[in-house]
């Protein structure tokens, strides 16, 4: 369970946004491969410590070093972000595990939104050029099928290119990327104001 943390200068007297991202081993086809569901919806309760590895074979108990008894504001998950690829297809056993969580995140009032990543892979005339990407068929038709089978409307779910060939920054990447941060921040604001 890592945390990231953004900095905003360099050199020993660093100070950071006060935006982290925790990050969290994927969802796998199975009962014994990737996280648990359960062990998700402790970490979105803010009862996973950071730096603690998930077992595929055991989830989080009380009496595990990496259970977090007793959870502060800070150690909530103020938005609940599921990334996937454009270039799968989700298995129902991982469905099903995506809707506990959402059920979870729900409860707990932590609005959820959705990354698709690889649109480049996916879609031949995005790949050309990324501002095409609202106008993709292809990419439209992904985002609705997965807002139909997870419940995730389609305007939170933000198609997006990852940097991977690229040597230098590029502005409709970027646009992708900071359009998504943005929704998170503001999601995350939403919920801190009403909650905490």
């Amino acid at each position: 369970y890592d945390t990231h943390k953004f900095a905003k200068g360099r050199g020993s007297s660093k100070t950071f946004y006060s935006v982290v991202f925790n990050d969290i081993m994927g969802l796998e086809d199975g009962s014994n491969n990737g996280v648990h569901a359960n062990d998700i919806k402790l970490a979105l309760e803010g009862r996973i410590k950071e730096g603690h590895k998930f077992n595929q074979v055991s989830p989080v108990t009380k009496n595990d070093p990496g259970y977090n008894e007793s959870p502060s504001a800070e150690d909530r998950v103020h938005v609940l972000v599921c990334v996937m690829s454009a270039n799968t297809q989700i298995t129902p056993s991982i469905l099903e595990k995506m809707k506990s969580v959402r059920a979870t995140a729900s409860e707990l009032g932590i609005p959820q939104m959705a990354m698709m990543t690889h649109i480049d892979d996916a879609c031949p005339e995005t790949e050309k050029d990324l501002k095409t990407v609202y106008k993709s068929k292809y990419l439209r038709k992904k985002m609705k099928d997965f807002s139909a089978a997870v419940g995730i409307p389609i305007n939170c779910i933000f198609p997006v290119k990852s940097y991977s060939e690229e040597i230098d920054l590029n502005d409709d990447v970027d646009f992708l990327i900071l359009s998504a941060l943005k929704k998170m921040v503001d999601f995350g604001d939403d919920f801190i104001e009403k909650n905490c």
